[in-house]
């Protein structure tokens, strides 16, 4: 399996197949702006392969980068076991950590709403918020699907060269024993 930094540099490599293949794919399409839903793709991408990959149910270099933060994963690492399907599975692992942030993100928006209307009567309701939400939700379908193949890109990155450096330490392994057995035939 490879380290931390491996999955990083991996990350940096794909970067530019990701940011050619996304805005071949999407210049083509009269429905896209082709440099912006490249952009939020790359960033998505990254964010993925850095911030909010795979390795956030182990203490990884990715958990580590969440700094004070990093205490919002501690219930995700005691729920999923490392590398089952629920983590790093494609599509159902990066479903699950978009929408675990997403609870986070109404707990902290509840938060801050009840704070500001305590301190400055901002008359912050549920309602409001939720109007927002929604307007933001159904008017940038486009940019929101490409963030979310990102993060997904992002995230097979990672689980890919999981699966590949696990096959590459078995066939090594392999051969180490057929040599040691056959010195011992010898």
């Amino acid at each position: 399996m490879p380290s931390g930094r491996t999955h990083d540099r991996i990350t940096l490599w794909c970067l530019p197949f990701v940011i050619g293949a996304t805005f071949l794919i999407t210049s083509s399409l009269a429905t896209t702006n082709g440099l912006a839903t490249t952009v939020i793709v790359a960033i998505a991408f990254l964010v993925g392969g850095f911030m909010l990959g795979p390795d956030l149910d182990i203490h990884s270099i990715q958990y580590k980068r969440w700094g004070l933060l990093r205490w919002i994963w501690l219930p995700y690492q005691k729920a999923l076991k490392h590398r089952s399907t629920l983590s790093h599975g494609p599509i159902i692992g990066t479903a699950i950590r978009v929408i675990y942030m997403g609870v986070w993100i109404g707990l902290f928006t509840t938060v801050l709403a009840i704070a500001f209307n305590a301190l400055w009567d901002a008359q912050l309701t549920s309602k409001s918020i939720l109007t927002t939400v929604r307007y933001i939700g159904n008017h940038y379908i486009a940019e929101w699907v490409a963030a979310i193949i990102g993060l997904e890109l992002g995230a097979i990155s990672h689980s890919a060269s999981d699966v590949v450096g696990t096959r590459l330490v078995k066939r090594k392994s392999a051969k180490a024993r057929k040599r040691k057995k056959y010195r011992k035939e010898q």
